[in-house]
């Protein structure tokens, strides 16, 4: 919006530092940082009131859980998606479609996961909403998504690794888009399960993928390296940096012991956005290895499942992954700490990416 002002008023004077994307993502991290700080407190104490005993608590998930974890809100994820959005749409571009496509998932996604998160509050139960609506819901939201952003940049797979190479799928590119989109939001859900231990890893994973994105968006850039140029990309570094501010912001009240959680509201919706930023950037198969936690995470999910299902055992003392290292003996913050560093690594690694061509 301030970006629209500006150029209707030729970028004068200081006005022109609003024509640069690095100085509007920049803004956008300080403003939602700000609006989550200055709303944190107040929102809390709301959702306490309303919630009363907060959020139920799995019964089959750690028994430490239930006396440490019991009594604290949820939905905290609506605290992300306002200090977010407010700052998204102040400092960007307004004519940019890529940005209005991430928020139309993140939005839509957070508001799936809050209706999961009203329906457990309200039901006293650790279920919330059936699982196949869910999907439903979400792989229509993703299809609508990654369809408008077929339309601007093609229905093209392309691969790393290899310069400008690609597998043009047509409209089968609309359903793995939705995949990748539906599937990374319910990989931060699963991985939202120890007090800051998602918010982090998402912040990591949205910094690289930013950095993909503004390089992708600058013609020079993406052919210095070899990567393919979408057009207008570069923008989704403000939306990108209004999700890290409102992250970390989110975070000050996370931290352990957390005063707050993020819920399936701020999960999904986080996951969502990280997945459409990958179509949008045509990185959806890098996003598997900087995302690479979540994909552990949720490998870990399957394989539990699987091997019970068929031969009776588990391969793991408890799924998602980090509650197995807990059953271990591993402390709590230990396994937050040390799954955030596989995480840099992991971005780490997905970012070389960029020059293995």
């Amino acid at each position: 919006m301030i970006f629209i002002l500006a150029k209707m008023a030729g970028f004068e004077g200081v006005l022109n530092l609003f024509r640069y994307i690095t100085f509007r993502s920049g803004a956008a991290v300080m403003t939602a940082l700000i609006i989550a700080l200055w709303i944190g407190p107040r929102f809390i104490l709301w959702l306490k009131g309303k919630q009363g005993k907060g959020q139920p608590i799995r019964s089959d998930g750690p028994a430490s859980h239930l006396l440490t974890k019991k009594g604290t809100p949820t939905m905290g994820g609506l605290m992300i998606l306002i200090s977010m959005t407010v700052s998204t749409v102040l400092w960007m571009d307004v004519t940019d479609g890529f940005t209005w496509a991430c928020l139309f998932v993140t939005l839509g996604f957070g508001a799936i996961g809050f209706m999961d998160d009203y329906d457990k509050v309200v039901k006293r139960s650790a279920k919330g909403v059936s699982g196949r609506i869910r999907l439903l819901l979400e792989f229509v939201i993703a299809g609508a998504a990654v369809w408008y952003i077929g339309t601007r940049d093609g229905h093209t797979l392309y691969l790393p690794f290899l310069k400008d190479a690609g597998l043009y799928l047509g409209f089968g590119y609309i359903i793995f888009g939705a995949f990748i989109v539906a599937g990374f939001g319910n990989a931060v859900n699963l991985t939202d399960g120890l007090d800051g231990l998602a918010t982090m890893p998402v912040i990591i994973a949205a910094l690289t993928l930013g950095v993909i994105a503004y390089v992708a968006g600058n013609i020079r850039f993406s052919d210095y390296l070899g990567i393919h140029h979408v057009p207008g990309s570069g923008e989704l570094a403000v939306f990108v940096g209004a999700l890290i501010g409102a992250c970390l912001g989110f975070l000050w009240f996370n931290a352990p012991p957390a005063a707050v959680f993020m819920g399936d509201t701020g999960s999904l919706a986080l996951g969502g956005a990280l997945g459409t930023i990958a179509v949008v950037t045509n990185h959806e198969i890098v996003l598997l290895l900087i995302g690479g936690l979540f994909v552990l995470e949720t490998v870990s999910v399957i394989v539990q499942v699987v091997s019970f299902k068929t031969t009776g055992k588990r391969v793991f003392k408890m799924a998602p992954l980090h509650h197995h290292y807990e059953q271990l003996g591993w402390s709590e913050s230990t396994v937050v700490i040390r799954f955030w560093i596989v995480s840099l690594i992991l971005a780490l690694a997905g970012l070389s990416t960029l020059k293995l061509r």
